[in-house]
Parts: C-alpha cells; structure tokens; sequence
C-alpha cells in the first residue's frame, strides 16, 4: 500500500490532544497493529486482550491509556480513548485516490442536471433530469443517479451505486459500490388468488453524514419517504424495506433486515443478521444481538435477544428433541399443580376441623 503521508509524533499529538511521552521528532509514514507494526509506523492498544503485545511491538509510537502506559518503554501518546483517537487520525493515512473536479467524457449528464463544478464526475455515469449534484461531491465510475435526485455537499459514491428518482440525500454521505437506493418496495394486493403490484410512489430522504455500505438495499416509499436519519451507520448486505424510519445515529451490522413501515429511534445498535417484522416500532437506545428476530415493538431502552447460543452438535440436538417436548411438560406440570393445590387445599380443611 503506498503512502506518501508523514508526520511527527508530536504533530499527531497536538491533532488529538494527546500527552506525548516520548521522542516528538519520531517520524510516523503509517498505522499498523501492535504485532506488525514497523518502526515507521503508529498503533494502538484498545482491547485488553492484545496487552500481551505492547511490550514486544516495534511501533513507532502507541495510543495508550494513562493505565496502560504504565511501565511502557516506548513512544506513547496517551489518551482517554485510543480507539476513537485512532479513528480520527487513520484519515490521514487513507490512500483512497481524491479525483479531480470535473465531468468524464463518457459521462451521460442531462440538459437540465445541475452539476457543481467542484464535482466528480467518473467514467460512465449517467445522471437523470432535474437531478442536482452538489459541490464537492464524487459520483465513482458507472453510477446511476434518476431523475430528481439531490446529493448534498461531500458526497461519496463508490463505481456503480445506483439511485432511483426521487432520492434525498444530505451532505457528507458515503455510499459503498452496489448500494441500491430508491428500488420499489415489496408492495402488493390479493386479487382473487393473484398479486397485483402496489405503486410505490414515495422517495427515499437520507440525512447528513450517513455511511451505507456495498450492496444494500433501501426500498423507496408506497406513499411518503423512507427516511434514514442523520449519523446513520449502515454495513454491507442490509436490506431495509418501504416506509421504514431509521433514527439519527443508529447503527446495523451486516446482513440486517428491516420489514416494512417499522419505525427505529435513535442511538440504536443492530447487530449482524437480525430480522424484524413490519409496523413495530423501536425506542431509542437498544441494542439488539446478532440473529435476533424481533416481532414485536420494543419500548424500554436495553439489550434484547433471541434464538440460543452455539453449543456441540450432540447438545444442541438434546436440546432440540426437549424443546419439542415442552407443550406436553407444561401440559403435565399443570396436571401436577392441581392435584399439589387439591392435597394442599385437603390438608388445611382437616387441620381447621
């Protein structure tokens, strides 16, 4: 990976408020984990079960707690929290290529598109009428933005998003190849044994800083938007269906998917692989685990599960023949209450007679 960016330990230092313990004239071309890290390059100890590497590594520098600089040889810069500071400088060590502002040759824009002139534009990108895209903003090789789409300042598109018309989007949104925004949501009618499609005639309204990732799916609306809130994080593989509402900050592992009309606050978690049923709304503040299906609204902030944990293969079908047993234990256990109350109840009208 070629990467020109150089800085001193004490540079970096002052970018994040770091105390620097150390030599500041340390020159850092780099970030790297504490076991692979050269001596050019920064790392960080975020997770205690990498502790056991501190002291062997030959970072040239370590984002560290005050705890954990404790007895440290090296170069550190201490922090409170050395992930979140190493997500801020890791932008300055990214070797994602900048375009230039400007329309490819091979690019289809129409009469009526609004471009910014700060814009780029890549090879093969057709934008729709009436669409407005905003400065600053790079829409990567073969994108498809429809008819009326708005794409706020600082977007970024990876090669081949496509956007349906009538799609929203605010500033600083990055979204990753293969995203499909704005598709017609799963929308029909019984009509005497057969299925008659539903127009979907809403949009899709995505806030500022939103990041959706490579191959997700957000249906447009049956009759108002689909709206995904502002600080939105979206992984690969999420499918999230019409009318759904996402709010501000929330996050969803891979593989998530979201049923129709559900309603989610703001500050949640969703972890990999859960479902949710349609028209059930979500409170601010959980976190739901990987491979939960959720069926019904959730009103308390907190954690929630379902489904069970790994186990051998020779438990968990022990298991599952008990499971199966269960209607008839309970069944029993009921019979065994009642007879329990009759003695019981025998018993005390013998002691008061």
């Amino acid at each position: 990976m070629s990467n020109t960016a150089e800085w001193t330990l004490a540079t970096l230092a002052s970018l994040i408020d770091a105390r620097l313990v150390g030599n500041p004239d340390q020159v850092v071309h780099g970030l790297a984990t504490l076991q692979e890290a050269q001596a050019d390059q920064l790392s960080f100890l975020a997770n205690s079960q990498y502790r056991k590497y501190l002291a062997g590594s030959s970072a040239a520098g370590v984002l560290l707690t005050e705890a954990d600089a404790q007895g440290f040889k090296g170069n550190a810069l201490i922090v409170a929290n050395p992930y979140l500071m190493y997500a801020r400088l890791s932008h300055l060590f990214d070797p994602k290529p900048k375009p230039a502002a400007g329309i490819h040759a091979s690019a289809v824009i129409a009469a009526d598109a609004v471009v910014d002139p700060t814009a780029s534009v890549g090879a093969g990108v057709v934008v729709e009428a009436g669409a407005h895209i905003g400065p600053e903003v790079t829409l990567g090789a073969q994108c498809f933005v429809g008819a009326r789409c708005v794409i706020g300042q600082g977007g970024w598109l990876a090669a081949r998003v496509t956007l349906y018309h009538d799609v929203c989007i605010g500033q600083r949104v990055v979204i990753q190849s293969g995203a499909v925004i704005g598709s017609e949501g799963f929308g029909f009618a019984s009509d005497e044994g057969r299925w008659l499609k539903i127009a979907q005639i809403g949009g899709v309204s995505i806030g500022d800083d939103v990041e959706i990732g490579a191959n997700t799916t957000i249906d447009r609306g049956a009759l108002s938007d689909t709206r995904i809130g502002n600080g939105v994080k979206l992984d690969n593989q999420i499918q999230i269906a019409h009318n759904v509402q996402v709010g501000d900050h929330t996050a969803m592992a891979a593989c998530v998917g979201i049923s129709g009309s559900t309603r989610i606050g703001k500050h949640c978690t969703i972890a990999g692989g859960v479902g949710m049923v349609g028209h059930i709304e979500i409170c601010d503040n959980v976190f739901v685990s990987g491979m939960t299906m959720v069926t019904r609204s959730i009103t308390e902030p907190g954690a929630y599960s379902s489904g069970t944990a790994m186990q051998p293969a020779a438990d968990w079908r022990k298991s599952a023949a008990r499971i199966r047993q269960l209607d008839t234990m309970a069944k029993r256990v009921q019979q065994l209450e009642k007879q329990v109350l009759i003695v019981t109840q025998g018993t005390q009208d013998s002691s008061e007679s």
